[in-house]
């Protein structure tokens, strides 16, 4: 199995949350030929039982990122991609048995909060986001999952606990040596549970719904389309686009 790996923050992380380029990201990442996406993120726990150190394999959003770019499509190209189910239950399950293998405390389901950052939270926020049953927070699997989806790429996200974000009363806030500290510990869990994945992979890939989900959500009639939007979007959507020309 190929592997393309980019790390989205760029080397010495130097791209912060909210500049992120998620639209090149995935644009490139099907551009180069890759057909199904697993991304790893830094999260911090909303719930007790996921403390530092542990894997949770996220099955659901809430997204309240702002103004971030979350769409290919516009204005003479509309399409409306389903994220009811948001992430590709095969390559999360995958993921999820991988990551116990590699000796992590893996939950094998959760919601994501993506917050906009770069700020850590407030502790008024975070209590909120534990009362709407959110399990972790990030910053960077939206609009990236969003995304991915549209593009036609099954995606799964681990998230790797390095905090408890900042509800715990007793405690003081995360900071960035706390997350720093524990990144390096989730590190070795993570490769590890990337390599077994990798093993466990068949040598034929499986077919999901997401390969084609464009064709059901592409609503401009091909009349009406912008040439030159249709022409950007040659990598993400060419194949639905074709198939629509023919």
């Amino acid at each position: 199995v190929g592997v393309a790996f980019l790390p989205r923050h760029g080397r010495g992380h130097r791209v912060s949350p909210s500049e992120l380029n998620a639209r090149a990201n995935i644009d490139a990442l099907k551009r180069f030929g890759v057909t199904d996406v697993l991304a790893v993120s830094s999260v911090g726990s909303l719930v007790e039982a996921r403390p530092p150190g542990s894997f949770t394999v996220v099955d659901q959003f809430i997204d309240r990122t702002k103004g971030r770019p979350s769409s290919f499509f516009g204005t003479g190209l509309v399409a409306h991609v389903s994220m009811a189910d948001p992430v590709c239950p095969r390559l999360s399950r995958y993921a999820a048995d991988a990551a116990r293998d590699a000796g992590a405390q893996v939950d094998d389901r959760g919601t994501y909060l993506a917050m906009e950052g770069p700020q850590f939270s407030t502790r008024a926020e975070s209590r909120l986001y534990r009362q709407w049953g959110c399990d972790v927070i990030g910053m960077t699997a939206m609009p990236e999952a969003k995304l991915a989806r549209e593009a036609e790429l099954p995606y799964a996200l681990v998230g790797m606990v390095t905090d408890y974000d900042c509800w715990r009363e007793e405690e003081a806030g995360v900071d960035v040596a706390q997350v720093v500290a524990q990144l390096g510990a989730n590190a070795a869990k993570a490769r590890a549970m990337v390599m077994g994945l990798l093993r466990a992979l068949p040598a034929e890939r499986e077919p999901s719904p997401i390969d084609i989900c464009l064709d059901s959500a592409i609503i401009t009639a091909p009349s009406a389309r912008d040439p030159a939007l249709v022409a950007k979007l040659d990598a993400v959507a060419g194949r639905a686009l074709r198939n629509a020309a023919g």
